[in-house]
């Protein structure tokens, strides 16, 4: 998907019953499309006989417009787990990228930090270029 519609996931934490996603707008597209095609997409893979739905029909979004507001809203989806009483630190919790940003392993979201980027020989895709100003 972030080839495809050419954005950045730069953080997501994985709750029970809800997503955190901080994510760069598309080049191609727009995050209301990308979102749709996502939620579709694993609709399909995951539809069972008899299951409930998956996705709920809406999103809220927030626009993150300095580096400030981003660390401020990492730091809020890597303290949920926290704050649901699901673990006793964020780097208990396997399905966020806080464990990314403290060791630069790989979690259950690849995610577009100085990490992956040194591993691509400090280069990240122009689209995907994350420049801290813009969402």
């Amino acid at each position: 998907m972030r080839t495809r519609y050419g954005f950045v996931v730069a953080g997501c934490a994985l709750m029970p019953e809800h997503v955190h996603l901080l994510v760069g707008e598309p080049s191609r597209s727009s995050l209301s499309v990308v979102l749709q095609v996502l939620k579709q997409q694993t609709s399909r893979k995951l539809k069972v006989p008899g299951s409930v739905q998956f996705w709920q029909r809406r999103y809220y979004d927030f626009s993150v417009h300095n580096e400030e507001k981003r660390v401020e809203k990492l730091r809020y989806m890597h303290r949920n787990p926290v704050k649901r009483g699901l673990v006793e630190k964020p780097e208990d919790w396997a399905w966020s990228s806080f464990r990314h940003y403290a060791t630069g392993r790989r979690g259950a979201v690849e995610i577009e930090s100085r990490w992956t980027a040194f591993e691509r020989g400090n280069q990240l895709p122009g689209h995907l270029r994350y420049t801290g100003k813009d969402g």
